[in-house]
């Protein structure tokens, strides 16, 4: 995309660059008024853009025509934007602006806004676009037994290893190999986090329009690392088994990668079952097309044994990357990521990690060797936690949220809720977030339009502030036009 050239800018566009603007002080339109002058000051909005008009972006925020027409007019004011009968609002060129940046937003994806929030730090929203929880005490356990008996060898290394630390990737391939999945330390990469992962692995498969099987719904976060590299997608709906067959089939053939969440599929929870996993390697496998797995949102919630990655089930001549990480078992703050493949795929792949960044840090990788014999402990401890703050959330959505319906999921640490017939999420979001709570509404994870009724709502979140989230989500609730009138009558206290 030419970025010099200036651009029409869509309601969803234009709300991932203002970010949180509904948060602080001052009347609505006020607030958008100076989120909109700090990116044109910025070179987010460059002079010549157009911005949407005044009904249809208000439509698309749930503000009233009256509050966009305060905040353009505002802006007009103060030089930002000039407004032509029959040529809409386009940005001026204000003294002392910046031209457009490279600012890291992927052209057609759907991650900005979750990224954003992690750019942005804590605020007074909650903020539910991370199901993440705190470090297990184990860490802390791991981090004192370095200091204590590991840390010299370590010191005395280069600290240079694009592939990882050799005594991590060796327990690393124990461990696939004592689940049945015959592995050698070749056959690891260690990464840092998952997504440098599935970047890499985009890296190394996709080029500027190649086809790329993927999941619908799906993460963001994932599939803005493929349309980074130029991907094309082509997407493929979900059943309660997984990806369906016989859209995966038909969007193989001439395809150059097929990406996969089978263990707990984020947002939905769904498992894919064993014989899914067997068919999805088979079909892939005959039309020659690799496949990556994505077994990095491994939060159990119940005793049901889970199949093992679809690496397994693979023919001797299929081309199949499994990812993980230890960040949503044990901790995000340790990022320590891996890819299982072949070895001569891997080989390639540490040689665009070593561009990267040379490798991921030593320190994390020895805290990893001591923690992965202990995975499978804390991943039960963890359930325990977890089901609990799902029954919790669960109660508080029946009794003040009564409309809303959902599906318990398989795993995962989410409910992905169903929003009554005819709800805009997307819409609902913008109005749940003047009242403090940031939702990752469908549209985020699939522009196709099938679950523009979905939110995802996390129960990582302590009691006290599940509760906080579920009153603040009923006044929101309360608000909204869509809800078909005011459903509750009490007055919950602001935030």
């Amino acid at each position: 995309m030419d970025r010099s050239a200036p651009r029409v800018w869509s309601p969803a566009e234009l709300d991932a660059v203002l970010g949180g603007w509904t948060s602080g002080p001052g009347p609505l339109y006020r607030r958008l008024a100076t989120a909109l002058h700090r990116a044109v000051r910025t070179g987010e909005l460059a002079p010549g853009d157009r911005l949407p008009a005044e009904r249809t972006l208000a439509a698309a925020l749930g503000l009233s025509r009256a509050t966009v027409v305060s905040a353009y007019d505002a802006l007009r004011g103060s030089g930002a934007v000039d407004s032509l009968r029959g040529s809409g609002t386009r940005i001026a060129r204000l003294p002392g602006a910046s031209l457009r940046p490279a600012d890291g937003r992927v052209h057609g994806g759907t991650g900005t806004a979750v990224v954003q929030r992690l750019v942005d730090g804590p605020a007074e929203v909650i903020s539910l676009s991370a199901a993440a929880q705190g470090a297990v005490p184990e860490v802390r356990e791991a981090l004192a037994a370095l200091l204590a008996d590991g840390l010299d060898p370590l010191l005395a290394e280069t600290g240079y290893h694009p592939g990882g630390l050799p005594e991590l990737r060796a327990a690393m391939a124990d461990r696939y190999t004592a689940d049945g999945l015959r592995t050698e330390p070749g056959q690891i990469l260690v990464t840092t986090g998952a997504t440098q992962a599935l970047t890499l692995v985009a890296q190394l498969y996709v080029r500027r329009g190649s086809a790329v099987v993927v999941e619908t719904p799906s993460w963001p976060g994932c599939l803005d690392a493929l349309l980074a590299a130029g991907a094309r997608p082509r997407r493929v709906p979900l059943d309660a088994d997984g990806i369906e067959l016989p859209g995966f089939r038909a969007a193989l053939p001439g395809a150059v990668l097929a990406q996969v969440t089978p263990t707990f599929h984020n947002p939905t929870g769904a498992l894919m079952s064993a014989a899914r996993r067997e068919r999805v390697a088979a079909l892939a496998a005959r039309a020659r097309v690799p496949v990556v797995e994505d077994l990095a949102y491994d939060t159990r919630l119940w005793d049901t044994p889970e199949p093992g990655p679809v690496a397994a089930f693979a023919p001797p001549d299929a081309e199949v990357l499994s990812v993980g990480s230890l960040a949503k078992a044990v901790w995000g703050g340790l990022r320590i990521g891996w890819l299982r493949g072949p070895a001569p795929v891997v080989e390639r792949l540490a040689r665009l990690k070593a561009l990267a960044d040379l490798g991921s840090p030593l320190l994390d990788q020895a805290l990893a060797v001591r923690l992965l014999p202990r995975v499978e402990a804390i991943r039960a401890a963890r359930a325990v936690t977890l089901r609990a703050a799902l029954t919790g959330l669960e109660g508080l959505l029946v009794r003040e949220l009564p409309g809303w319906s959902w599906q318990r999921p398989a795993g995962g640490a989410a409910l992905w809720i169903r929003l009554p017939a005819g709800t805009d999420a997307a819409v609902f979001a913008q109005v749940a977030l003047r009242y403090g709570v940031e939702l990752i509404p469908g549209s985020t994870t699939d522009p196709s339009g099938a679950h523009d009724d979905r939110v995802r709502l996390p129960f990582t979140l302590p009691p006290p502030r599940l509760a906080e989230l579920v009153a603040r989500l009923s006044r929101a609730w309360s608000a909204f036009p869509g809800a078909g009138g005011r459903i509750h009558s009490r007055t919950w206290p602001t935030y």
